[in-house]
């Protein structure tokens, strides 16, 4: 076991190691680079069925269409309100309703996201929501830091409760008991939430700002934590949702008076307000996106459902490929992939690409009355960020993939039941940390509580710790772990145009990563 361990281990670390050294390899290299050891590690050290590892490549290049096409749907909605003229409307009323910096970006990265995060999920907030910061003149670097780290307790009922009812829904919890992991994890967010939103504010203003404006802060967090803590005792769903929508007006009137906020020498004069039909023309983009977001994922409206089903309604048979099906809902499958039972599935539709983005932005140039030469340009500056991001994406979901083959013998269980093995009773401090890890690699909280949620409900029965508290643990560190998830990263800096700079973004998340989990483990040792 101790050599699995050290084998399974080998290209995380190799990795890490090329990522964030002092000269850092870019992501477009070392990704590939990493994929390809692990995938000669699962042939020859794990002896993997090369049929096996072969298709489980090809699901993962499959896969890395999902999070292109978001960050592809994404840029040219940064690009349309950058060439429309309307990131510049936004950038001046919400100088109109603060000229200070950290109350434009508690706004834009904290209560936007934060209900954004409540009807998407997979990494949109940050996508929508760092170009905005930069429009507002924030680096993009640190425009994607504050971003990535502030989208954390969003996420514990992000995708209207996917990571809580799908991504903990194999271990046979009973919905007494899901309530539990929720309210638990619920409680973990909003008290780490407080002392972390403060660090990931430090990324764009120096701390004498943040202490000076601290009770603003914390006034902005409660006002979305609150609802969210409130609702999950009843429900996991839309506990996040809720949060947002109470959060974003919540904070917006906070800035507006000034409560809790210190004058900032270095803010820009107050604009003067915009006529209210001026501004929703502006953020028309941003506002529709979150329109089409409801409509598709509230179960109510009964587009959800459409757009997921997956009967075939059409089906072509590739031999020794697979069998590629169509739904009526364009749910595109290929099933059976090289004879083995590994397969892929892309919601073509529900996942947020044409639906919202691609929609939107075509509105939105009939909206603003885009010139052909100006829609042109937004498309070739959109194409022409899509290079690397397309590379990167693809070798991190097939490391991803890698990761995950092999049953009990995959590198995720190795590396799980070691670490599990190795720290026994101490467990209760360290189970966030297996949630991190997943995230990290999986890009997903959902994932990380597929991969993990089985191992962690073992450790608690073998342990005799309350596995609820276990699972919300293992729950809040898969929402800390995005903070330096690889393909948050990578699809981060493809929106903002920033090269070769995700080595030095997980460098410096890392640290509120780590302290993230710190809290969480120290909550849920007094939860237990």
């Amino acid at each position: 076991m101790t050599w699995d361990f050290v084998v399974a281990a080998l290209p995380i670390a190799l990795l890490i190691l090329l990522m964030v050294k002092p000269d850092p390899m870019p992501s477009q290299r070392a990704l590939p680079l990493a994929a390809l050891v692990l995938y000669l590690l699962r042939l020859t050290w794990f002896k993997t069925d090369p049929n096996a590892t072969n298709a489980t490549v090809l699901q993962g290049l499959l896969t890395a269409w999902t999070p292109i096409l978001i960050v592809w749907g994404a840029i040219l909605i940064f690009k349309t309100l950058e060439h429309s003229g309307g990131m510049d409307i936004i950038r001046r009323w919400l100088n109109g309703i603060t000229p200070n910096r950290v109350g434009q970006v508690m706004i834009v990265a904290w209560a936007f996201s934060f209900l954004v995060e409540g009807v998407s999920g997979f990494g949109t907030p940050a996508a929508l929501a760092a170009p905005v910061l930069v429009g507002l003149g924030i680096d993009p670097v640190r425009a994607a830091l504050v971003t990535l780290v502030m989208n954390s307790a969003p996420i514990c009922f992000g995708a209207v409760g996917a990571p809580v009812w799908f991504g903990l829904g194999e271990v046979g919890l009973n919905h007494a008991e899901m309530l539990a992991v929720g309210m638990k994890a619920a409680v973990i967010h909003s008290l780490a939430a407080v002392l972390i939103v403060p660090v990931a504010m430090s990324f764009v203003v120096p701390w004498r700002t943040v202490l000076r404006n601290l009770v603003f802060i914390v006034l902005s967090v409660l006002s979305a934590v609150g609802p969210m803590l409130i609702l999950a005792r009843w429900d996991y769903d839309f506990p996040t949702v809720l949060g947002g929508a109470v959060g974003l007006p919540a904070t917006l009137l906070w800035a507006r008076w000034g409560i809790g906020m210190m004058d900032d020498p270095g803010a820009p004069s107050q604009g003067a307000r915009l006529p209210l039909r001026d501004l929703a023309r502006a953020a028309f983009p941003l506002w529709a996106t979150v329109i089409v977001l409801l409509l598709t994922r509230v179960e109510a409206v009964g587009l959800k459902d459409l757009l997921r089903a997956d009967s075939p309604a059409w089906s072509l048979p590739l031999g020794s490929l697979g069998e590629f099906v169509v739904s009526p809902g364009l749910v595109l499958q290929l099933k059976g992939i090289f004879g083995t039972p590994v397969s892929w599935r892309h919601e073509l539709l529900y996942v947020p690409s044409i639906l919202p983005f691609f929609l939107v932005a075509a509105l939105s140039f009939v909206v603003f009355g885009m010139r052909r030469d100006a829609i042109a340009r937004t498309w070739g500056d959109t194409w022409t960020r899509m290079g690397k991001p397309v590379i990167a994406l693809s070798a991190t979901l097939v490391f991803v993939k890698l990761l995950m083959v092999g049953g009990e013998r995959s590198c995720a269980m190795v590396v799980g039941h070691s670490l599990a093995a190795w720290i026994g009773q101490g467990w209760q401090f360290c189970a966030a940390g297996l949630g991190a890890i997943g995230a990290f690699f999986a890009g997903s909280n959902t994932v990380s509580n597929l991969t993990f949620a089985g191992i962690q409900n073992a450790i608690a029965a073998s342990l005799g710790l309350d596995r609820t508290t276990v699972l919300a643990l293992q729950h809040v560190g898969g929402a800390a772990g995005l903070m330096v998830s690889i393909h948050h990263v990578v699809a981060a800096c493809a929106v903002l145009g920033i090269n070769d700079a995700e080595g030095a973004i997980i460098q410096r998340a890392v640290l509120p990563m780590l302290l993230y989990v710190l809290i969480a483990g120290l909550i849920g040792a007094l939860l237990m």
